[in-house]
């Protein structure tokens, strides 16, 4: 008897239920042929049906079994995912062994074909950590076979330490169901494309609420500074990034920056049309760059659409760390913070970032610039600008930085002032006039797609105008062409100096461009809803908009990507050096927060204002050096787009 189709059905299932569920199936209804006689259906009961059935040799199942008909969410019923495609393949190292692989509306199952009780080969892969897959012909001409593999960042446990990270997974089949290379090809990227889509529609949830939509970059210029960190940017892309921008098939444009300021001009000019995405892959002091250049644009309102992506290749890679902390990781360094932040890229989750204006008022012209980090007056713009000395130990010069300091500790003179974000609240209630007239809600929620046009994208959150944009559609086995642009005459350039040859800032910007209705000139009194610090002696005073400070000082643990506050943060003088070196050890784990500490202040605001009056200091904007003198700032919310997660 040669059976027409298949169908698994829960145990106590009426057999009239059965029946009617076996008619329906896509196979039976494809097979069926007039018979003279009534078909004879037989229930038997299989001990572990998830294993799948096994398909003669020479037979192939009907192609339409894994397409998806009129009843509403068949892959998904009674929170049991359902198989959408079952084979059995070997591997490219063996041919001997055979796995059965099936493959759910989540999950990618793998279970080795033994006599062994079922479940003891049996690996199970989340869709959620797959980055791509693509299917490919064998270098051997005379293999009729085909392959398809499926890349995965699942998290493991550390070899050498505890706690996990991400680390890379690949799995690999053959697929041989006839003696045509043709159709065998065509099989593997069927089972290429169905995985990709599946890992697509993945998409992330924050307490039971889809927060982003998920969409393949398409064209993607990445900005690289070979010289940030210890100098092994370069390295670090060709050892890592390069092959997950190549499983996730990401085409990409690399631009090796040759000097200070060089991506700052280069986003200035650049034809952004031409890309969908910019990422930079560095420490924190390049994405200050493109931000800024993507300010200074006549289309600036457009170009700050533009998704902007990280990947840490600095020493400090606060921005980077904060990414892998909204994403609810376990902390990680090094290049397994590289890891996490190149999935989250080829994952292309976009998300909403807030962005600060920041006037400097020192200059003979009054200047403004945009920041997406940080404002530093006192203690931590110290450390940050004299440990550029050790910078060839990495992020520990941030640790030797801190502890000479600590040495000699100073105290700096000046004024604060800040709008405490209820007092902005209240005042924006009152009003009819919005606080940001460019910046969108402030709020968790996703803004509208009519918040801020994009010349290439409708949709508020992808990449591109549709959820799988036009080169991935392409076959899944289809290569991917990387174009190196190399900008950069030689790796060993002459490294810019930060703190002496200071980067020159754009002529102040027009009121149209986010204009700051919060601020008044500096040579104006501050409103009278601010809040004005009576004391006037500091160790530092420390403006976060991001969690991270570095990868391993979580300065501002309650903020988040698109919160629209400024955390502000304090420590009056008369501190002594064990205290302050308690508070930066706590900081490590973000609970110097909760240190009641007497002398460290914490407001959550929406603008502030600094004059210093030591003739002498350092103020630092996302880890660069500004011009000296007063400086107020504002945030403007969602204003910019940020590869996250």
């Amino acid at each position: 008897v040669l059976p027409l189709g298949f169908k698994t059905v829960q145990r106590g299932t009426p057999v009239s239920a059965a029946v009617e569920s076996v008619r329906q199936t896509d196979a039976v209804c494809s097979s069926l042929v007039r018979l003279p006689t009534q078909p004879v259906y037989v229930c038997v009961p299989l001990k572990h049906p998830q294993a799948g059935l096994r398909i003669a040799p020479g037979l192939r199942p009907p192609e339409r079994m894994d397409e998806k008909r009129d009843e509403p969410n068949l892959s998904y019923r009674n929170g049991i995912s359902q198989i959408q495609l079952y084979g059995e393949f070997t591997t490219k190292a063996s041919r001997k062994v055979r796995y059965a692989v099936s493959l759910t509306e989540r999950d990618l199952t793998v279970q080795k074909i033994t006599s062994a009780p079922a479940g003891r080969s049996k690996v199970v892969f989340n869709l959620r950590d797959c980055v791509g897959c693509r299917a490919f012909k064998p270098d051997d001409n005379t293999d009729v076979g085909a392959y398809f593999s499926a890349y995965f960042y699942p998290f493991k446990k550390r070899w050498m330490s505890s706690g996990v990270a991400r680390q890379r997974t690949e799995q690999c089949f053959r697929v041989a169901s006839g003696l045509d290379p043709h159709l065998n090809l065509e099989e593997a990227q069927r089972w290429a494309r169905a995985i990709s889509e599946g890992s697509a529609h993945q998409r992330p949830q924050r307490n039971g609420v889809v927060y982003s939509e998920v969409c393949r970059p398409c064209k993607v210029l990445l900005l690289l500074n070979p010289h940030s960190g210890k100098g092994q940017a370069l390295s670090l892309f060709t050892g890592h990034v390069q092959r997950m921008l190549h499983e996730a098939s990401i085409p990409h444009t690399l631009v090796v920056t040759e000097r200070q300021n060089h991506a700052r001009e280069l986003v200035r000019e650049a034809d952004l049309t031409k890309w969908d995405a910019l990422v930079i892959m560095s420490g924190d002091g390049l994405l200050f760059e493109v931000v800024n250049g993507l300010m200074e644009r006549e289309d600036w309102e457009e170009a700050i659409q533009t998704p902007l992506g990280i990947l840490p290749g600095g020493s400090g890679n606060a921005l980077a760390a904060s990414i892998h902390h909204y994403a609810g990781s376990q902390p990680v360094s090094s290049e397994e913070l590289l890891v996490s932040c190149g999935f989250l890229l080829c994952k292309g989750l976009v998300t909403r970032l807030d962005l600060t204006s920041v006037c400097l008022g020192s200059a003979p012209q009054p200047q403004r610039l945009f920041s997406f980090l940080s404002l530093a007056w006192g203690f931590v713009a110290d450390v940050d600008i004299e440990s550029e000395k050790y910078r060839h130990v990495g992020a520990a010069r941030f640790t030797v930085g801190t502890l000479v300091r600590l040495a000699s500790l100073r105290v700096y003179q000046g004024k604060l002032a800040y709008l405490p974000a209820e007092a902005a609240a209240a005042a924006s209630t009152s009003t009819d006039t919005p606080l940001c007239p460019a910046s969108s809600s402030t709020t968790s929620e996703v803004p509208s797609a009519h918040t801020h046009p994009h010349p290439t994208s409708s949709s508020p959150h992808g990449f591109c105008s549709s959820l799988v944009c036009r080169s991935s559609r392409a076959s899944p086995g289809q290569n991917v062409t990387h174009t190196f642009h190399n900008y950069c005459n030689s790796n060993n350039a002459s490294k810019a100096k930060r703190g002496r040859d200071r980067p020159p800032l754009a002529p102040a910007l027009g009121r149209g461009r986010a204009p700051d209705s919060l601020l008044v000139p500096l040579d104006q009194p501050v409103p009278s809803d601010w809040t004005v610090v009576p004391e006037e002696d500091f160790v530092l005073v420390l403006a976060m908009y991001q969690s991270h400070l570095s990868e391993d000082l979580q300065a501002a643990p309650d903020s988040t990507l698109e919160d629209g506050l400024i955390h502000l943060f304090y420590i009056k003088a008369g501190i002594s050096r064990a205290t302050l070196l308690r508070l930066f050890l706590a900081m490590e784990k973000g609970a110097h927060v909760d240190a009641s500490c007497p002398h460290l202040v914490h407001a959550k605001v929406r603008a502030l204002r600094l004059e210093p009056y030591s003739a002498k200091g350092t103020i630092t904007v996302d880890g660069e050096l500004v011009d000296y003198g007063p400086v107020q700032a504002q945030v403007h919310g969602s204003l910019a787009r940020l590869i996250a997660s």
